[in-house]
């Protein structure tokens, strides 16, 4: 879509951003971490494991803003301490500033790097999520998980349209735009086996692992997702938006 089509309109993204946020929220709340609870390990091992999923999610993308956003001439004092367009959020903005300023191969490649480091973060904890719903539920695709894997799917077709833009207008061909931007959704399928393989180690491995994935999520919602969905469109409807998924993600579990 990146390819063929002009980048869509702030309010479109918004909005499927924060309804693909609800739903999220949704499945971790009413499905994952109490999917973790059920495996009767201690509440504060639970809580310890999204606590660290908050943390260690937070801390990378803390360090990958240090580094990458005094490069960017607009993200200065007076500007959010959130990503408020879908290129500062995946640091595509970082990579079309360094094709702009017609800088070396070898600056070009690091700020690639850093592109997808930072869609890493957010793909692993996604992927996470479905690995661990898929073990909870003794290696069957239930429904939280699959739809979860839809919405994820859903999710990232605009952060895909965020990667191959900047790539196409760097002079870059859009078959090699189209192959790096699929390439850079592989992290998902990692995190997807490292949430089903943790899980798979007994009731401690998944309660870690439903733990731990439930906190990268949270964090990746609430301080990226919503925030960012909120500046992109000023007004009530991504609140709406979000809370329609919420409501939607309890159909999709209960249903």
């Amino acid at each position: 879509m990146g390819a063929l089509l002009q980048k869509d309109s702030n309010r479109t993204v918004s909005l499927l951003l924060s309804f693909a946020g609800g739903v999220m929220l949704s499945v971790v709340c009413f499905d994952l971490i109490t999917e973790a609870i059920k495996t009767e390990i201690s509440i504060t091992t639970i809580i310890l494991a999204v606590a660290l999923g908050v943390a260690v999610i937070f801390l990378l993308n803390y360090l990958i803003d240090q580094k990458t956003n005094p490069e960017v001439p607009h993200i200065d004092s007076e500007h959010p301490k959130t990503a408020d367009d879908l290129d500062e959020l995946i640091h595509s903005d970082h990579l079309e500033q360094h094709y702009a300023n017609k800088d070396n191969k070898f600056a070009l490649f690091i700020a690639g790097i850093v592109m997808a480091g930072a869609i890493a973060l957010h793909n692993v904890p996604e992927g996470m999520t479905i690995g661990a719903s898929y073990a909870s539920n003794n290696g069957v695709m239930g429904s939280a998980a699959l739809i979860l894997a839809i919405l994820i799917g859903l999710h990232n077709i605009p952060e895909g349209m965020a990667v191959s833009v900047p790539l196409i207008s760097g002079g870059m061909s859009k078959p090699k735009a189209v192959l790096i931007t699929a390439l850079s959704g592989a992290p998902t399928i990692v995190g997807a086996l490292l949430g089903y393989l943790l899980g798979d180690i007994g009731a401690l491995g998944l309660a870690l692992s439903l733990g731990f994935a439930s906190g990268a999520m949270l964090y990746v919602v609430f301080g990226e997702i919503l925030p960012q969905a909120i500046l992109m469109y000023r007004s009530k409807l991504p609140a709406f938006s979000a809370i329609l998924g919420i409501l939607a993600g309890l159909f999709i579990i209960y249903a």
